[in-house]
């Protein structure tokens, strides 16, 4: 028996109401799963994304003035010499924001005087001479900081003369060349010298409309508050910085201590909003296929109950069980074929929308091609086995129910 395309087809129009609605839900599962799919890579590999220093053995402390009688640079250096001499800290550093916190100053550089040249937005990091041993930043090109240069608190108003700033800054404001030794400017026309280019690191998390990674990190000590940032040696990290806490607070009343958190902590929170974001969409992706395949079942089972006389027929009449499946396979082929056709349009529309909406990327049609994949193969296992039940109807049903 030959079961071709054009009489299911006849078959589906004589009864398109079921079939219609199927390839809509099929249309609009393949929209969804597309876009939610690129949108969740793009969030997994934000995530991924490295943070250019050694965060997993940092921790922050952050402490704030409790009375009058609080002496910052005193406060200080007590507590730098504490923190550097305890047995297990691979270096510490004063500073003015904490990366990945969210929290923290963002300003802008120009390549020329007067706002003029080539312009950046970035994260500002204050450190003292261990600024980048704590961080575990690497140094690619120029120097570090030496202790000479490292402006104190009462000068921290002062633009720093040096600084050194991540690849991703050093190529925005001096794109194909070399900026080390070079000249910047800030918005009071204010100069300074790049001594230093590290390998990318995220800032505070965010720096305006720009990148992540475009940190600036001068050689100057707080001028209200003291921050710490602590590096430790690996497995180390959570109880030296209960000990570091307790002691703090401890050795001086004239000051509370605010916060104190482990770096991994500030990763977290940095991408909660992703990571939800990540598993809403993959809730809501697997919910409606998971609709689409019972609407396919629902529709496979329907024709197969309402057609019992007609498939009893087709068996006494020499059809074997393998056609009857394949009918069936070919019907639910055809309904998914147009809600895939029409899924793809809807996809594509979406995914031009959310770029110009969002400024996504546009959508990788490789992620399109996998999904009409995914969604073809998971329709036809739906339809599997309503066709079988069919199969499996006698050719004796066909005199039973005349």
């Amino acid at each position: 028996m030959s079961l071709d395309i054009r009489p299911t087809l006849a078959a589906l129009l004589r009864n398109r109401t079921g079939a219609l609605l199927v390839s809509v839900q099929i249309a609009i599962a393949l929209a969804v799963l597309v876009n939610a799919i690129y949108i969740v890579h793009q969030r997994i590999e934000k995530m991924s994304l490295p943070t250019g220093i050694d965060d997993a053995n940092l921790f922050a402390l952050e402490s704030a003035a409790f009375t009058e009688r609080f002496q910052l640079n005193a406060a200080l250096q007590e507590d730098l010499t504490y923190l550097r001499a305890l047995p297990g800290v691979v270096a510490a550093t004063p500073t003015n924001a904490f990366p990945l916190s969210m929290s923290g100053t963002t300003e802008d550089l120009w390549s020329l005087p007067d706002r003029k040249g080539q312009h950046a937005s970035f994260n500002l990091f204050d450190v003292d001479q261990q600024g980048l041993k704590t961080l575990g930043a690497r140094l690619i090109a120029g120097r570090d900081f030496r202790a000479e240069e490292v402006l104190p608190a009462e000068r921290a108003a002062d633009p720093a003369p040096q600084l050194i700033v991540t690849r991703t800054l050093a190529e925005k404001l001096f794109p194909h060349q070399n900026a080390l030794g070079r000249a910047i400017y800030d918005e009071l026309n204010h100069s300074g010298t790049i001594i230093g280019i590290i390998e990318d690191m995220i800032g505070i998390g965010w720096v305006g409309e720009g990148s992540v990674t475009q940190v600036a990190i001068f050689p100057e000590l707080p001028l209200r508050n003291s921050g710490y940032l602590v590096r430790t040696q690996p497995g180390r990290r959570d109880a030296i910085m209960l000990t570091v806490a307790e002691h703090l607070a401890a050795a001086n009343p004239n000051r509370v201590i605010k916060n104190v958190h482990s770096l991994e902590y500030y990763k977290r929170t940095l991408y909660v909003n992703d990571r939800a974001m990540g598993i809403v969409l993959i809730t809501v992706t697997a919910l409606m296929l998971a609709v689409a395949c019972l609407g396919i079942f629902a529709l496979a089972t329907f024709s197969v109950s309402t057609r019992t006389k007609q498939i009893g027929t087709r068996r006494a009449v020499g059809a074997r069980r393998s056609d009857i499946v394949r009918y069936f396979l070919i019907e639910n082929g055809l309904i998914t074929s147009a809600g895939v056709v029409a899924g793809c349009v809807l996809a594509l529309a979406v995914g031009y929308w959310l770029s110009l909406q969002y400024a996504l990327p546009r959508l990788d049609l490789y992620y399109l091609v996998g999904a009409v994949l995914l969604l073809c193969a998971t329709s036809q296992l739906a339809a599997w086995q309503p066709a079988r039940r069919a199969a499996a109807i006698p050719p004796s049903v066909a005199t039973r129910t005349v």
